[in-house]
């Protein structure tokens, strides 16, 4: 029987860390609050309502949540047909992301348990299908506002070095290496660095990680 089968073999999130996230997280929620109240009327003015972005998302163990942020982008105008995220995304969209304000809703995620301050990125639902089974790892621990592909490159890196990052963190988080990835974000924000993929607006759709061709098989008959 595997762990899809029997949640009692998925491995279980340490104790320490849920209670660090609840503290860190509603501390961080009141004093953000002045902000929260600035963006969410800067985001009423430029965009119209709604204020907040909902999407679903996979979480620990793949389980789908509803993620929270800033909404950054117009909404799909039917009209002039299909546009891309570069054409939705306006100047004050731009600048939410660029500063990462559009996630601060997301410390209501980490409240509520969806996720932690520090984790894998939360990703599509449909993607679970896509991954690897190794890069399928990156769901044993809850999703974070932050992790460490964040802090290596962002979007600027690609979804395999990207996904990489999210298991090798799963493989060996600590509290003391969360704590060094919360600092290194701060710094990754105020330098503004990995925004956008090259040549994306945000980061493009992942399609799967490409198989490598098995090795031709050598003939082994007779001469």
């Amino acid at each position: 029987m595997n762990a899809r089968e029997n949640p009692l073999l998925l491995p279980r999130p340490a104790p320490g860390k849920r209670i660090f996230d609840t503290i860190v997280a509603a501390v961080l929620l009141v004093l953000v609050t002045p902000v929260l109240a600035v963006v969410a009327v800067l985001v009423v003015v430029g965009l119209g309502r709604p204020v907040l972005f909902r999407q679903c998302r996979a979480g620990l163990h793949g389980q789908p949540f509803e993620v929270v942020k800033f909404r950054t982008m117009r909404p799909p105008n039917q009209a002039r047909g299909p546009l891309g995220d570069g054409d939705r995304l306006t100047p004050l969209g731009r600048w939410l992301r660029a500063t990462s304000l559009d996630e601060l809703p997301t410390l209501w995620n980490v409240l509520r348990g969806d996720m932690s301050l520090v984790g894998p990125r939360p990703l599509l639902p449909e993607y679970l299908d896509r991954y690897s089974p190794s890069q399928a790892r990156r769901h044993e621990v809850r999703p974070g506002v932050t992790g460490l592909a964040q802090v290596r490159g962002r979007n600027s890196l690609s979804w395999e070095e990207k996904l990489d990052l999210d298991v090798r963190y799963v493989d060996t988080h600590t509290f003391r290496l969360d704590l060094s990835i919360l600092v290194a974000t701060v710094r990754t924000v105020l330098r503004r660095e990995g925004i956008n993929a090259a040549g994306s607006a945000t980061a493009p759709e992942f399609l799967g990680t490409p198989r490598r061709p098995a090795p031709p098989q050598r003939d082994r008959t007779p001469a």
